[in-house]
């Protein structure tokens, strides 16, 4: 799901340091296979773009099968698009559904014991082939399995040491086998010793499915400090960015205000939600606070100007600022810099992409309407 996982992967390591567009895929025959028996079972493991029709699919949409010789394949929903595909409305590919029971299996046994090894014959004892399984994870969260089962392991031991418990037993907790081993993952993924753990904070970071394709958030003890479609340019550098700013390592975790930031976004796309009442975390400067609470104060189904934002700041000369704290908004639609438009009406910029600033606007205004 995700696309961009440079911050993780890197604290992760070995996992690799970004997600390429050219993931190794199944091989041909086997993706046909898939595609022509509608697999679900393949989904987010690879998309096909029809060249006929000039959309891209999930292996199980249950539209008419194309001819193999029309279709090329694709590790991820970027991919496709970036080859001019545009997403199928009978299987939507650029929303996701559950995981597959046997991802589903394996992710409620790492969440009941995020301090067991999960070994490639344990994931063969369960009939999945740990191939698939790379490719699944790599394609929908951006890491590996493995790299999925260390950081569930040490966010474990963050929050225990946290709650008092002892390095020692942490050690213990988390299976490693010598204390160097444990705290030099811990050093790499949170950027401090677990001795100075107590009083510290990490970003708990979760994917989130939504109609206009995955989208990664993220959370402090403080509130939600991240959500950004996968895909937008330049994730990786806010990635980083965001890790510098709140001091802390980025790993998979559940969250309260993660739970609460999917359950508003539910509604909120189902039309039922205009404002969001989970807290927010956001770290800027002086100047691009104050532009990003003038954004949340933009009524729904409503845009305004930079030139409007820029007036409510105190700061009317200072449009191009406004334009760059804007697009240094890391918090989408919660903070929702999407309603900011040109002057002259256009819809201007959107790192999420302006077909999803302009499914937003309608969104909303169809609601409100």
């Amino acid at each position: 799901m995700g696309h961009d996982w440079a911050m993780i992967s890197r604290a992760m390591a070995p996992a690799p340091t970004s997600l390429p567009n050219d993931l190794p895929l199944p091989s041909r025959p086997e993706m046909e296979r898939a595609y022509l028996g509608s697999d679900a079972s393949y989904d987010a493991v690879f998309y096909l773009g029809v060249r006929t029709t000039g959309i891209f699919c999930r292996p199980s949409c249950p539209a008419r099968k194309p001819k193999p010789e029309n279709v090329e394949f694709f590790a991820l929903p970027a991919a496709a698009l970036s080859a001019g595909y545009r997403p199928c409305l009978r299987c939507r590919p650029l929303e996701h559904d559950e995981a597959p029971p046997w991802v589903a299996r394996l992710l409620e046994q790492v969440d009941r014991r995020p301090s067991a090894w999960i070994r490639e014959r344990d994931v063969r004892a369960l009939g999945i082939e740990p191939a698939r399984l790379r490719r699944y994870f790599l394609s929908r969260y951006g890491l590996s399995f493995q790299a999925y089962c260390r950081a569930r392991r040490l966010a474990h031991a963050f929050d225990h040491i946290r709650k008092g418990g002892t390095v020692d037993d942490a050690v213990f907790a988390t299976g490693y086998e010598s204390h160097s081993g444990f705290r030099d993952a811990f050093q790499k993924a949170f950027g401090q010793s677990p001795g100075r753990t107590a009083h510290a904070d990490c970003v708990r970071v979760a994917w989130v499915d939504t109609p206009l394709g995955p989208m990664i958030a993220g959370a402090t003890g403080a509130g939600v400090c991240l959500l950004e479609f996968t895909d937008r340019n330049l994730l990786d550098r806010q990635l980083d960015t965001l890790g510098r700013r709140f001091k802390a390592g980025l790993l998979p975790a559940r969250h309260p205000h993660l739970t609460k930031l999917q359950k508003e976004l539910r509604e909120y796309f189902a039309g039922a939600r205009r404002e969001f009442t989970v807290p927010v975390d956001t770290h800027g400067t002086p100047f691009e606070t104050r532009v990003w609470q003038a954004l949340r104060k933009i009524p729904y189904g409503e845009t305004r100007s930079y030139s409007d934002i820029a007036r409510l700041v105190s700061s009317p000369a200072a449009v191009r600022a406004v334009g760059r704290a804007n697009g240094r908004n890391c918090i989408a639609i919660v903070v929702p810099c999407h309603r900011v438009v040109n002057k002259s009406g256009e819809l201007g910029g959107y790192a999420g992409g302006l077909w999803r600033k302009r499914r937003l606007l309608h969104l909303e205004q169809g609601a409100r309407g």
